[in-house]
């Protein structure tokens, strides 16, 4: 801690991120500016002088949460005038002034390009008592990324977030990101090497680089070098990416899967529709006969690898024969999980504009299909996860089940949760726990400790 920030008064903030880990990453970030200001996180609003909602815009129903949350915080500050409440993120980028005419209570709107400017902005509207708005994007020549603190004011365990690359140019016609996070920037290489020395320094383990595209990335290196350099990084015992883009994904990267012992057994690869035809109106540069070839490529250079994926359904114009198309390929390609959405419209995009002109599809059909997709999933993903009982799996551990003190958790280098019996003394945060599995769920394993060792283990099969 700073002199200066002894020198502050103790002030609660209350903290809440929607959405991706990109919003995790700046939430974390503008924790630890507010900490060189006093601030200090607290777990309700009723604590805090400062509310501080981090919000996501991808999908209409966490626009909704966020407008619900307003709305009870609006009876807090009938009570406490004085309670400062901000919206950053995307929401605060996609809405800006709009936001305060249909939210009279919040004081502060500020975007992600505004992070680090967090603790002027907070001084100003405290100072000012007037309503502020910062939602200006920055020239990607001079986009400087907020520079994480580890130990500063944010929480910090055995994993965390490394942003590398920030924005998009693919312009997908459904997708918001490039109206709310900007063009496309890639974050300095030896920046991002001395930002993940920095987190392993504090006893992090387990590393994610993040962005809209990580595999878009060219910041002094290819994405295949840069997985390469973090992975040589002394204290590094884990190391994953989110999120890809699959016309980007080269041989180059699954090779590095191959290679590196360190990068994690799961690749996330969003494929959206199995219909070539609605992958052509998303924009998305890809087809489902070049998404296939690329799985199998890289399932013969890392046999048993999990690949999770995004499924959107009720794309406007999506037919029958373009869903069953989607069906056709989760049942052949056996995604070990993903995550799936009905098809909401965002404002700016060009679906928004035209989605009408295609035809829109029944919100009743929507939820048909999305129910359906979920439905074979689970079947699917309970196969592969009953496909490890009797196995002994190797998991980092993370401490405590939320549900469950006298249980632990974490998290097997394939992606999948892994609880166990155990106490901090036999399964130490951060520590690598054998575990044998005896039960399996669609969503996670359940199993009995084998042995704990302090790093590891890089044998065969390991």
């Amino acid at each position: 801690m700073s002199d200066t920030t002894r020198d502050q008064p103790a002030r609660g903030v209350y903290l809440h991120t929607f959405g991706c880990q990109m919003n995790v990453y700046d939430a974390n970030r503008i924790l630890e500016r507010l900490a060189e200001d006093g601030y200090h996180r607290v777990e309700t609003p009723e604590e805090a002088e400062l509310v501080l909602l981090n919000t996501c815009s991808v999908r209409e129903k966490a626009e909704q949460k966020l407008l619900s949350s307003l709305g009870r915080l609006a009876l807090l500050k009938q009570a406490r005038p004085e309670l400062l409440v901000a919206v950053s993120g995307c929401v605060a980028q996609q809405e800006r002034e709009r936001l305060l005419k249909k939210a009279k209570v919040v004081d502060l709107v500020f975007g992600p390009d505004a992070v680090p400017r967090v603790r002027e902005l907070v001084r100003r509207s405290r100072e000012e008592k007037g309503k502020i708005v910062d939602a200006r994007f920055t020239e990607p020549s001079k986009y400087a990324f907020p520079r994480a603190m580890p130990a500063a004011g944010a929480e910090q365990g055995v994993t965390a977030f490394v942003t590398i690359q920030k924005g998009c140019d693919k312009v997908c016609t459904y997708c918001i990101v490039p109206f709310t996070r900007g063009r496309e920037v890639s974050r300095p290489r030896e920046e991002i090497l001395e930002e993940a020395r920095a987190f392993l320094a504090t006893g992090v383990r387990e590393l994610t680089l993040i962005g809209q595209n990580v595999n878009c990335y060219h910041g002094g290196s290819t994405f295949a070098e840069l997985l390469r350099a973090v992975a040589e990084l002394p204290g590094l015992a884990r190391l994953r990416y989110t999120t890809s883009y699959p016309g980007e994904m080269g041989d180059d990267v699954f090779a590095a899967h191959r290679d590196l012992p360190v990068l994690c057994r799961h690749l996330h690869l969003p494929v959206q529709s199995g219909s070539d035809r609605i992958l052509e109106l998303m924009r998305r540069e890809h087809s489902a006969a070049e998404y296939r070839e690329k799985v199998a490529r890289l399932r013969a250079l890392v046999p048993g690898i999990a690949i999770t994926t995004d499924i959107l359904v009720g794309f406007p114009g999506e037919s029958d024969e373009d869903f069953e198309a989607t069906m056709a390929l989760i049942e052949e390609l056996r995604f070990d999980n993903l995550y799936s959405f009905v098809y909401s419209e965002r404002p700016g995009t060009w679906t928004a504009r035209n989605g009408a002109s295609l035809g829109e599809v029944p919100q009743a059909v929507k939820v048909e299909r999305l129910e359906r997709v979920q439905a074979r999933q689970r079947e699917i993903s309970l196969e592969k996860t009953s496909a490890f009982v009797g196995q002994t799996l190797e998991i980092l551990v993370e401490g405590p089940s939320r549900k469950d003190p006298a249980v632990r958790a974490g998290h097997a280098s394939e992606g999948w949760t892994v609880h166990f019996p155990g106490t901090e003394a036999e399964a130490p945060v951060g520590s690598f726990a054998r575990v044998r599995i005896d039960s399996a769920s669609h969503f996670g394993l359940r199993g009995e400790l084998v042995s704990v060792a302090s790093e590891p283990d890089r044998g065969p099969g390991s």
